[in-house]
């Protein structure tokens, strides 16, 4: 299964009156301003209310076929551009060419629209520093696309004195201190599968995508402090206390149209952890991560690193706009349908301590000679690092230390990789577990049970996988493996039955013997 054209499915359901709405800006492709006119938002909410658009589909309670890429479509999405007027209608398609040119052809492509996709397991972790076309997209909308002699920032609200600021100015370093930072960008829905599997939640595919351990990533991000951007600006007035950024994407909740906009407190802006980037990985910003400027928060939950930035606002609270108001929320477990509200979770900012073992993979056989290597990410935000890594081949009882010099760098804002050879005697299913501890001593809760929460958000439980295990130090079975090996018979698939007798009869008359014979003797 491949990218569907936006335009496929809409006849089914499309009603509506025919609109349209102008691009903002000469040279901003893809952009319309909707938070400076209500009258333009109220007129596109009356608009979608005439359109009779799908429920959500159901990709929880209802297995995925295996091998389907993308996991989910989000027709929902692509008839929400579409019923707006061809300024929007497009942009499905044009995502998905921007996947094809600045994607790996490989990518797990977990929802096609707004795009969010992540890279193979085994690549993820070979690398420190993770390559552009490798990083995961976690996008809300369609991808805006804005020239860069065109582009402009506006700083605005509770500044001393607003400013209008050019990509040409931000890069000057008259103006502005050059800074370069390692930084791991990770979405709250990582891991989410495994919450999916075990106790579904909320089921908005765009919300509450069905991410595997590939949501996060690591990259060398070229900027400038905000902090520095805002002190250009004369400082903050008053009862400044939070940097508001505003994206130039066309976002959507319950019926309402609106940019993405969220918030972050200063005393993160005035420790010199946010950025805005203009590179990464000592190249341009690619389309997809939100050229040609974007936020960067250190050790924050990715959905406040805003993409195609065009405003800053500095204001009293935290922003009331809906994706920081109404979204991005950690319930308590007894939280769901029935009783959630916006003020009874938490906002997530900082991510917790976590980890993932990304090879082997869930199910794998793997025929050993005593011992299994296993490789992942470990990684704690708020500015803790991961100091210590440990896996269990034993469901969680035994733990075994990941050597220091087979963990990378250690950086404040970034993952480590680690990679462990383990001692595995038994055969048949075992449970291997990783967790990490961070320079805190903040550990994982054991059980994904632990952490789940109606929404399905920040899976940090202890990953767990099951390993099929076939040690070959023993007798028995490097004996079977070279039998099976001399007449050609695959020990893949697990399931699929064994093509010869599992002892002839001399054998077992022998063995059975040496055992005392199946019943006892009176």
């Amino acid at each position: 299964m491949g990218h569907m054209a936006a335009t496929e499915p809409l006849a089914l359901h499309m009603k509506g009156p025919n609109a349209f709405f102008e691009e903002e800006r000469k040279g901003w492709h893809g952009y319309i301003e909707w938070e400076k006119y209500p009258e333009k938002k109220a007129e596109a909410a009356k608009i979608l209310a005439a359109y009779d658009f799908p429920p959500p589909p159901e990709f929880q309670l209802v297995q995925i076929p295996p091998g389907r890429n993308p996991l989910v479509e989000g027709v929902r999405w692509k008839q929400y551009h579409a019923a707006l007027g061809p300024t929007l209608r497009d942009l499905p398609d044009q995502s998905w060419d921007f996947v094809k040119k600045e994607k790996s052809a490989d990518m797990l492509h977990v929802l096609d629209f707004p795009y969010n996709g992540e890279p193979p397991r085994a690549r993820l972790v070979g690398n420190e520093i993770t390559p552009n076309e490798d990083m995961f997209v976690r996008n809300h909308g369609g991808i805006p696309v804005i020239e860069e002699d065109e582009y402009f920032l506006d700083i605005g609200g509770l500044v001393n004195n607003e400013k209008k600021l050019t990509l040409k100015d931000l890069k000057s370093q008259d103006l502005f201190p050059r800074q370069t930072n390692v930084v791991t960008l990770q979405c709250s829905g990582t891991r989410r599968i495994e919450q999916i599997h075990e106790y579904p939640g909320d089921g908005d595919e765009l919300i509450n995508a069905p991410w595997g351990e590939g949501a996060i990533g690591t990259a060398r991000w070229t900027g400038v402090s905000l902090k520095k951007v805002i002190k250009y600006c004369g400082g903050l007035k008053e009862g400044g206390k939070h940097l508001e950024f505003y994206g130039a994407d066309t976002y959507f909740k319950k019926g309402n149209v609106m940019n993405y906009v969220v918030s972050v407190p200063w005393r993160k802006v005035k420790v010199n952890e946010v950025l805005l980037a203009w590179e990464m990985n000592g190249k341009p910003l690619p389309h997809m991560h939100g050229a040609p400027l974007r936020v960067v928060v250190f050790g924050y939950i990715g959905a406040r690193s805003v993409k195609w930035v065009y405003r800053i606002k500095a204001i009293s609270e935290p922003s009331s706009a809906p994706v920081q108001k109404k979204e991005y929320l950690y319930y308590n477990p007894q939280i769901g349908k029935h009783n959630a509200t916006y003020s009874s979770g938490f906002s997530i900012q900082d991510m917790p301590v976590a980890s993932a073992i990304m090879t082997p993979v869930d199910k794998d056989v793997i025929v050993h000679d005593g011992k299994i290597s296993l490789r992942g990410w470990a990684y704690s935000g708020g500015g803790h690092w991961p100091e210590r890594v440990e896996v269990s081949n034993d469901g969680g009882s035994v733990w075994y230390e990941t050597p220091y010099e087979r963990l990378t760098t250690k950086y404040y804002h970034a993952w480590r990789i680690w990679e462990i050879e383990v001692p595995v005697d038994a055969e048949g299913w075992l449970e291997f577990v990783v967790r990490c501890w961070d320079n805190a001593l903040n550990t994982q809760p054991t059980f994904v049970r632990s952490t789940w929460n109606w929404d399905l958000h920040v899976t940090s439980s202890c990953h767990r996988i099951k390993i099929f295990s076939v040690n070959k130090t023993r007798l028995a079975t490097a004996k079977r493996l070279a039998e099976m090996e001399k007449r050609n018979i695959p020990l893949l698939p697990l399931t699929r039955p064994l093509e010869l007798d599992l002892e002839d009869d001399t054998d077992y008359v022998a063995e059975m013997a040496r055992r005392g014979g199946r019943d006892p003797e009176e």
